[in-house]
């Protein structure tokens, strides 16, 4: 029975909670002892602490293991962190640029900064089939559970209708990999439709190209698409952020034509020459989505500065015409400085910026991973990432906590914040004048909506978890004994 995720960390937990999840594990307290002090054998808050030591001393095994980050001074709102380990273990190919292991180096500076002791983390349940074709086709579905490299040769007709190939290479577990970072997702926008969770992550998804038959850059199911339906169950109007440096187009035409989900892509923009070549400011969607599609396209070497104003400028109004009452941000790393696939000069601090700013808006609000592919910074900016979720600070340096076996992944600057986007890779060929133009079309777009949508639900949208089907199935399981 699947009611539940497994919880593995909770806020408060206990010391021998604690012995269980850390093998270094040590009582949080020793006595030290000064016989050369001489202290009075009632101490007041005068006395108290003159001599420079303390009757209660934490030894050096408990303060390496100690939390590194700590809290800011804002009201802490409820986070879930949600993740499958064996979703880390799957491998595109050598050469294939997408990385599975970046994972493994994430959770790795959120366990070495102590980030799980400031939300809830769940291991998450692989999706089913039957969650899966509430959006994708069931001849797709069957492919990819049917297909491996082994057998590949006996689908070769199929191929090229399902889009398979180089970018979306059939790989050892392809169907395993899909089903649990889509069901990391779907947990995920459950604690937000519970209220359990105010801010849910699932880093391992944001897989936004994959279409309803056709897989496509890198993505083969769409677990955005998939957790954006179970919002819909219960919100009647969801706003779609994308700041990873590729056009979130998969999400965008699964709801070209509803006005219940508003996309809005930040992304670089080349018909010609840029994967996936679509998201100009004139792809506005269609029929009842008319102008709830909104596309910011850019070029070449955008820097902070610009990225982050432009952003503002344009979230905040989206956010107060559109009046969404959830939000799904994917945060795809690509658009980084020094990706290995990207284009913008994006320092992490900026990246972070704007999930800092879409969070101060205080709406349930799903984050997902996507693209990325220099590992070591994608890692570096998800932890950054979970640290602005769960107010906390995490400082520059790498925690002492990382073993040497993951920090030599960081070198050479082993910090947190390398200076990514000031090199001048790119030159940034966004002019003020483009950017201004920029905002103004999406300007021109929101004059066309009028007030913010409403819907009459009529009945109850399909149960993406099968929660009521389990419970009447334990209920007469339970009759039965």
């Amino acid at each position: 029975m699947r009611l539940k995720s497994t919880p593995v960390t909770r806020r408060h937990t206990s010391p021998s909670q604690h012995q269980k999840l850390n093998p270094t594990f040590s009582p949080l307290f020793t006595t030290s002892l000064h016989p050369a002090t001489v202290m009075p054998i009632v101490q007041t808050y005068d006395t108290w602490g003159i001599s420079g030591t303390r009757t209660l001393a934490l030894d050096s095994k408990t303060v390496s293991s100690l939390p590194v980050a700590h809290r800011t001074g804002a009201p802490p709102r409820k986070v879930s962190y949600h993740h499958n380990p064996q979703s880390e273990n799957h491998h595109f190919g050598t050469t294939h640029p997408m990385k599975p292991w970046r994972l493994t180096l994430t959770n790795q500076l959120v366990l070495g900064y102590g980030l799980q002791e400031y939300m809830d983390c769940y291991k998450t349940r692989a999706a089913s089939e039957e969650e899966l074709a509430e959006f994708h086709g069931g001849d797709y579905l069957d492919f990819l559970k049917r297909v491996t490299p082994e057998n590949a040769d006996s689908f070769i007709q199929q191929l090229p209708r399902f889009n398979i190939g180089d970018d979306c290479p059939i790989f050892s577990g392809i169907w395993d990999f899909c089903t649990l970072y889509s069901g990391a997702s779907l947990d995920a926008a459950k604690k937000l439709l519970s209220g359990q969770s105010d801010i849910a992550i699932n880093w391992s998804g944001g897989l936004h190209h994959a279409k309803k038959s056709e897989a496509s850059g890198f993505c083969y199911i769409n677990d955005i698409v998939l957790a954006i339906l179970q919002l819909l169950r219960y919100h009647p109007r969801v706003l779609y952020i994308d700041i990873d440096v590729h056009h979130g187009d998969g999400v965008e035409q699964a709801f070209f034509s509803t006005d219940r989900v508003m996309t809005l892509s930040f992304h670089k923009y080349d018909k010609d020459n840029f994967f996936p070549g679509t998201g100009n400011y004139d792809d506005i969607g269609g029929g009842a989505g008319k102008h709830y599609s909104l596309n910011v396209p850019l070029r070449d070497g955008i820097d902070d500065d610009n990225y982050i104003r432009l952003f503002k400028s344009i979230v905040d109004p989206v956010i107060e015409h559109y009046r969404p009452t959830s939000i799904v941000l994917q945060c795809g790393a690509d658009s980084l400085g020094a990706d290995r696939l990207g284009c913008f000069n994006l320092n992490i601090s900026a990246h972070g910026a704007c999930v800092a700013f879409v969070k101060s808006f205080g709406l349930p609000l799903l984050l997902v991973g996507g693209g990325g592919y220099t590992p070591r910074n994608v890692s570096r900016l998800w932890c950054y990432e979970t640290s602005i979720a769960t107010d906390t600070e995490v400082g520059t340096e790498l925690p002492p906590q990382l073993g040497n076996r993951f920090r030599e992944y960081f070198a050479p600057e082993y910090v947190l914040h390398p200076r990514l986007g000031t090199d001048g890779r790119y030159e940034n060929k966004n002019s003020k004048k483009y950017l201004e133009t920029v905002k103004m079309r999406i300007m021109e777009q929101l004059r066309y909506l009028g007030s913010a949508p409403g819907v009459q639900m009529q009945e109850v949208p399909p149960d993406l978890l099968g929660c009521q089907s389990e419970c009447v199935n334990k209920v007469k399981e339970d009759m039965r004994a």
